[in-house]
């Protein structure tokens, strides 16, 4: 199978610490969690058992065991997992030098094995859909305890799971090769081979599969292609969730864009719906938040900044700028990325802001952001999909650049830390959903972004592909390739 993804080269293929789409894309075919959900799904009321074939947790939600699955094998020879592997991934995964996603795990007080096939997670306070932070998906991978030990940074670009494909080859900036594994626990793979190749450009990507040398890709996300691509024979368009929630965060920490009359003036500026018209409404789902619609704890009960470029120069005029201002921006080369950010660019310009563009390969932008060097940073994520996983990732203080806990607060918010932190160990539900709108209220108030969209995936595959399940959804915003899959 020839798989086309849209970077330059692969990321970091260390599965605690890359969140860029196109490594995260083969996390799912290569890890596997203590439970996952189900192919094609990205439901998590459809949680089922993975690495863990049953677990029990205690009345007050603080301590939660897990019972593994015995004989599954690791690739490569790498022996059996055992729950020592377990209690060294989620350890690693809740440590701030060798994960990024370490603000994830911050309520895990312990992490013990009781015997090998037994699990222990004891908690500070109670976890919002504690089961989501051990599916398989960022942290909650789960990786082999002696191959991370014996490679150490090496790991990176050798990494060792359990999931029905296994690391083959990586060629730089051309492509990373897994292959099936035979031991696979489920069953062996179908596929015996898969070739993940780096293309940017959409047009090679798209040339390369009607030519015959690919038989999946990563689409544009554009509703007039989609329709394209639709009308041709033998072509499947998947079009799933969940969505890559497109969010324009404010470096609150650089001037002039302390001064929240001058945020307030660019979320008056940019005109999210003319945005969402470019893009189209069959590949998005309009922000009203900064948690994405569906999202449980998302409300639409917030403060509006709706297009008003009267507005927006009178802010600006009180805030000492009546003839505008430079701001400086590092912006990825990407079709999903660029073609929005000239809109934004051509949005602020008319009430005198003028944005100038840094444009990089998507591997520096996400290098160069987490540098702090963008006032504007434009970033699409999805996440386990409860608010408090957004909300504690880009607007928690613990979370912001710079610091040993970073994740993704290029915002450098911090005004609602304490409704953040109170939900997450709130046991009451009713209370926990106004605790995540009072946070969203705040942060919206304080205009630490711009929500503009959720943008879903779009993959397309010859009809010769059979993925072997309905595709609903997928947390790592690809369809999971498994032992199911085939190709004719």
């Amino acid at each position: 199978m020839r798989v086309a993804v849209p970077a330059g080269d692969a990321g970091n293929l260390d599965p605690h610490r890359s969140s860029a789409s196109q490594d995260v894309a083969l996390f799912g075919w290569m890890f596997n969690g203590l439970v996952r959900f189900p192919p094609g799904s990205a439901d998590p009321a459809r949680l089922e058992a993975d690495l863990a074939e049953r677990w029990e947790s205690s009345p007050d939600g603080l301590v939660w065991t897990f019972h593994l699955r015995r004989g599954v094998k690791f690739h490569h020879g790498y022996g059996e997992l055992t729950a020592d592997d377990v209690v060294f991934s989620l350890r690693r995964a809740a440590d701030t030098r060798r994960s990024s996603f370490a603000s994830d795990f911050t309520d895990f007080r312990t992490v013990d094995a009781v015997d090998p096939y037994t699990v222990r997670i004891t908690l500070a306070n109670t976890v919002p859909s504690l089961l989501g932070l051990v599916s398989d998906y960022h942290g909650g991978l789960i990786i082999s305890r002696r191959a991370a030990e014996e490679m150490g940074d090496d790991f990176r670009r050798r990494p060792i799971g359990t999931g029905p494909f296994a690391f083959g080859e990586y060629r730089p900036q051309t492509v990373t090769t897994l292959v099936a594994h035979r031991e696979y626990f489920r069953g062996a793979p179908r596929v015996p081979r898969i070739e993940v190749r780096y293309i940017t450009s959409d047009a090679t990507r798209e040339l390369a599969f009607t030519s015959g040398e690919i038989d999946l890709f990563a689409g544009r996300r554009e509703q007039r292609w989609v329709e394209r691509m639709r009308s041709q024979r033998g072509v499947v368009v998947d079009v799933f969730r969940p969505g890559e929630f497109r969010t324009l965060l404010i470096n609150t920490r650089m001037r002039p864009l302390d001064d929240v009359r001058v945020r307030r003036a660019i979320a008056h500026a940019i005109d999210v719906n003319a945005i969402v018209r470019f893009v189209g409404a069959d590949v998005v789902v309009p922000g009203r938040s900064v948690v994405p619609q569906g999202y449980l704890g998302e409300t639409p009960e917030v403060p509006r900044y709706a297009p008003d470029l009267a507005r927006a120069r009178a802010l600006l005029a009180e805030a000492g700028h009546p003839n505008g201002f430079t701001i400086r921006a590092v912006v990825s080369n990407i079709s999903a990325q660029l073609p929005i950010m000239e809109q934004v660019q051509a949005q602020l310009r008319r009430v005198g802001i003028n944005l100038e563009m840094e444009v990089v390969d998507h591997s520096t932008y996400h290098a160069k952001i987490r540098q702090d060097l963008s006032a504007l940073t434009f970033y699409g994520a999805a996440r386990f999909p409860i608010a408090d996983s957004y909300l504690t990732q880009f607007y928690h203080s613990r979370s912001r650049i710079g610091t040993p806990t970073a994740a993704l607060n290029f915002a450098h918010c911090d005004v609602a830390d304490a409704e953040i932190d109170a939900a997450r160990a709130e046991p009451n539900r009713e209370r926990q959903l106004a605790l995540w709108a009072d946070a969203q209220r705040r942060i919206m108030t304080q205009v630490c972004s711009v929500p503009l969209y959720d943008l879903l995936q779009v993959w397309v595959r010859r009809d010769a592909l059979d993925l072997g399940y309905q595709l609903d959804g997928s947390l790592n915003l690809a369809p999971p390739i498994t032992e199911a899959t085939s190709i004719r």
